[in-house]
């Protein structure tokens, strides 16, 4: 039967057993992925929502999908199950350069340390980790701007990129290579602020409605996760996972990308098979009983 007879129930269940490494968390019934406004779409729209619904995507996020997988079926002239979107024109994402981006970063950032205060960054910058950040919980300032400057002062005489969390005034005034915002930081820091100031920016994304919104203001970097169960912090989206994360990087090939979340020794030759440049951890160094040794290990394994 020519898929384009189909039902969107048919569509529905052949993409989401097609694609299952795409699956993120609990998978949903049939019944649960159809919506009332469904009934307004074609049937090849309808069954790629629901099907994307079936496999735990965010509704933000199986709408994109589904608008990416009509503007390919448009551009290629065919509608076809097998070929998840991929393509950088079918998500809308602008070409490169461009003139509002971000100064740029190496594309492979490497090994990319997250790290709790100012001596760990020094004792990280001196162990050879090529990418730093400092993650420093505070709600102190004057405790936040002398834990940043001592940071910016431990990295001197490395070849360590010294990132900041959240604190992007503080980067600002202290000279670091560049900042770190989440996806709820971009609605109230003043990018433009920080662009002229000359600092890198990289922002996290946990999906394809954050990475296109993280990706329409050029950061320098984009991060992508959680790849794996982790327990540093509260994610409101499921895990990831490879095969999710192998179709982002795909799609953001253009930029500087960061994985993170829960990756360890265990997994990370099988995330640096999805083409990022770099590889962001927490617990596997500092969790670590020899940390400078656990960093090199990592790093062989990037290699």
């Amino acid at each position: 039967m020519s898929l384009q007879l189909t039902t969107a129930q048919d569509i529905a269940h052949a993409l989401a057993t097609q694609h299952a490494v795409m699956l993120a968390g609990d998978a949903s019934s049939y019944a649960q992925a159809v919506h009332d406004s469904d009934a307004q779409l074609s049937a090849d729209m309808a069954g790629v929502l629901q099907g994307c619904r079936m496999l735990g995507f965010l509704e933000h996020d199986a709408q994109c999908v589904a608008h990416a997988w009509q503007a390919q079926t448009q551009r290629t002239g065919q509608f076809s199950l097998n070929d998840w979107p991929c393509t950088r024109q079918d998500f809308g994402v602008a070409a490169v350069p461009r003139a509002n981006a971000f100064p740029a970063c190496p594309q492979h950032l490497g090994l990319y340390a997250v790290l709790p205060d100012a001596p760990w960054v020094g004792r990280m910058a001196r162990a050879g980790v090529p990418t730093v950040q400092l993650r420093f919980k505070s709600d102190d300032a004057a405790a936040i701007r002398q834990e940043v400057r001592a940071a910016v002062q431990a990295v001197q005489g490395t070849h360590a990129l010294l990132f900041i969390n959240d604190h992007w005034q503080i980067a600002i005034d202290e000279g670091a290579y560049g900042v770190h915002l989440g996806q709820e930081d971009m609605d109230d820091a003043p990018l433009e602020k920080i662009r002229a100031a000359g600092l890198r920016l990289g922002l996290s994304t946990h999906g394809y409605a954050e990475m296109l919104r993280a990706d329409a203001v050029s950061p320098s970097y984009i991060a992508l996760g959680a790849v794996f169960p982790t327990t540093l912090k509260r994610m409101q989206t499921a895990p990831q996972g490879t095969g999710r994360l192998y179709a982002y990087a795909q799609l953001m090939q253009h930029s500087p990308l960061v994985a993170i979340g829960g990756i360890d020794e265990a997994t990370i030759s099988a995330v640096m098979r999805s083409g990022v440049g770099s590889i962001a951890v927490v617990r596997a160094i500092t969790g670590a009983d020899a940390p400078e040794a656990a960093a090199h290990q990592l790093q062989e394994l990037m290699r």
